[in-house]
């Protein structure tokens, strides 16, 4: 890891930069987390460690145990259901939201947004940066600012995920379809049609869901006839 800049705070700094070192395997599952090291590799004091620790622990990415210290969590592959339940869940809630409150100016901005990610499904790390875009666009042009702290975070569980399982490819198979659906949303919503928003989510979720459950199944069974 880098050490880092004090831009904004340091508390901030730190458990961003924990964060993505844990979700793109840098900092790898199991691995012991030592409040002077780190310290020491971020330039930082102990006391922004500290506190990186509690939040990393609360949203789930380290665990704490007496006279062993924090260590990363595993990474478990049968999240990926529980992940995409909750996407699904608060999708559909900013959704809802989105159809009774957004308005002409909100949609302007939004089809902007997914007209730029059009040009993006080549570069799958580019169009899923934009992803997210989308999700918290919705998010804060609905007026839902718990569901949109709830998504970054099973968002980012998402990414580590994937990650972790070389997902990539099948990411990348994915975008043109993702895309298409994100159309669908953004029309449901400016028809303010909750009924036709929330057919699109439950299909946008499942697709992926489905797609990425195959591989995960191929993946662990690849696994467990090497071991």
């Amino acid at each position: 890891m880098r050490q880092i800049q004090p831009i904004r705070s340091k508390n901030e700094l730190v458990y961003a930069s924990l964060r993505a070192a844990i979700i793109h395997g840098e900092l790898a599952p199991g691995a012991r987390l030592v409040i002077d090291e780190l310290a020491h590799e971020l330039g930082v004091s102990q006391i922004p460690v500290r506190e990186a620790l509690r939040q990393l622990e609360a949203d789930g990415f380290i665990t704490s145990k007496p006279h062993v210290g924090a260590t990363v969590t595993e990474v478990q592959a049968s999240l990926i259901t529980e992940i995409f339940g909750l996407l699904e869940a608060m999708e559909a809630i900013s959704g809802r939201a989105a159809c009774l409150r957004m308005n002409a100016e909100d949609w302007h901005d939004l089809n902007r947004l997914l007209a730029h990610m059009d040009d993006l499904v080549d570069d799958p790390d580019s169009w899923s940066a934009a992803n997210v875009r989308f999700h918290q666009m919705i998010c804060e042009r609905a007026d839902t600012p718990l569901v949109q702290k709830m998504m970054d975070k099973a968002l980012a569980h998402w990414d580590r995920l994937r990650s972790h399982y070389h997902l990539k490819d099948v990411f990348a198979q994915r975008v043109a379809e993702a895309q298409e659906q994100h159309w669908e949303m953004y029309h449901a919503i400016c028809d303010r049609d909750v009924n036709g928003l929330e057919r699109a989510v439950r299909r946008h979720n499942q697709a992926a869901l489905s797609a990425y459950t195959r591989l995960l199944e191929m993946e662990i069974g690849i696994q467990g006839k090497s071991d």
